[in-house]
């Protein structure tokens, strides 16, 4: 259960479809001016070398945000441009951030920020990465943290799922978690990410949530091919609760890039 380390993936194509909505939404919320609070159940180590043995072993991050960089998909002020290249400003050009980087820099003084990571490494790196802006960080199970802080204050706000799914308890529960969430607090903006494997794992999980008809609920799904011979991954999936004004618009741009 703690073998997974993102940075073997980092920046893959499954990262730009996550972050890129994922940094529209925050972008959005942050308008208001109102404080919210930023839970994340499985954060990873919050920033990545794209140099790293790991990242070219695999070669993810060239097959994804190399790619989009080269071929201009996003404009120099779309919120996800912009908090890459703070990143780089802060951690040099070859730096990208994970999503509690991207909620980091652009959350505001008085907004809040929860994040677990039961990895001992990965938390470690966490903890060094996310130290200057102050957060929450626990090294424990995500699920019961966000269970343990929701309702959260303040209350407007917003958690992020995003495990690795090795546990493949996972897809079962997570539709009970989310719902288990929602009646706690039926405001916040629920955010899960999944893959889209070729045994389709995912297929039953979505039909729970799509069941359970929540309120602003968004599908988003997006087909890349295998970034290898025999890599079973065949595209990323985001399923929101409460997904705010502006998130189909962002959905259906990202539709179009990934149709190239």
């Amino acid at each position: 259960m703690l073998s997974y380390q993102h940075g073997y993936h980092a920046g893959n194509l499954a990262d730009v479809h996550k972050h890129a909505m994922l940094a529209a939404v925050l972008d959005y919320l942050t308008r208001k001016d109102k404080p919210l609070s930023y839970l994340e159940t499985h954060s990873g180590r919050g920033l990545y070398d794209l140099s790293s043995p790991e990242a070219l072993k695999t070669g993810e991050a060239a097959a994804g945000i190399a790619r989009a960089e080269t071929e201009g998909w996003f404009p120099p002020d779309h919120p996800y441009t912009k908090r890459i290249a703070e990143t780089r400003a802060r951690f040099g050009a070859t730096a990208y951030p994970g999503s509690p980087l991207i909620a980091a820099l652009t959350l505001r003084p008085g907004d809040r920020m929860h994040l677990a990571e039961l990895h001992p490494q990965e938390h470690a790196a966490l903890a060094e990465t996310m130290r200057p802006f102050r957060p929450d960080i626990r090294r424990e199970d995500g699920f019961q943290m966000a269970v343990s802080l929701t309702p959260p204050e303040p209350r407007r706000g917003i958690l992020v799922i995003d495990p690795s799914f090795e546990v493949k308890d996972d897809y079962a529960a997570i539709p009970r978690f989310i719902a288990s969430i929602h009646r706690k607090w039926n405001v916040g903006v629920i955010f899960l990410w999944y893959p889209i494997l070729a045994q389709a794992a995912h297929a039953a999980m979505l039909r729970d949530l799509e069941a359970a008809s929540y309120p602003g609920a968004l599908r988003h799904e997006v087909g890349f091919p295998p970034a290898r011979a025999g890599h079973g991954m065949t595209g990323s999936g985001l399923f929101l609760v409460n997904a705010p004004w502006g998130t189909e618009d962002e959905a259906a741009r990202l539709t179009a890039l990934f149709a190239k």
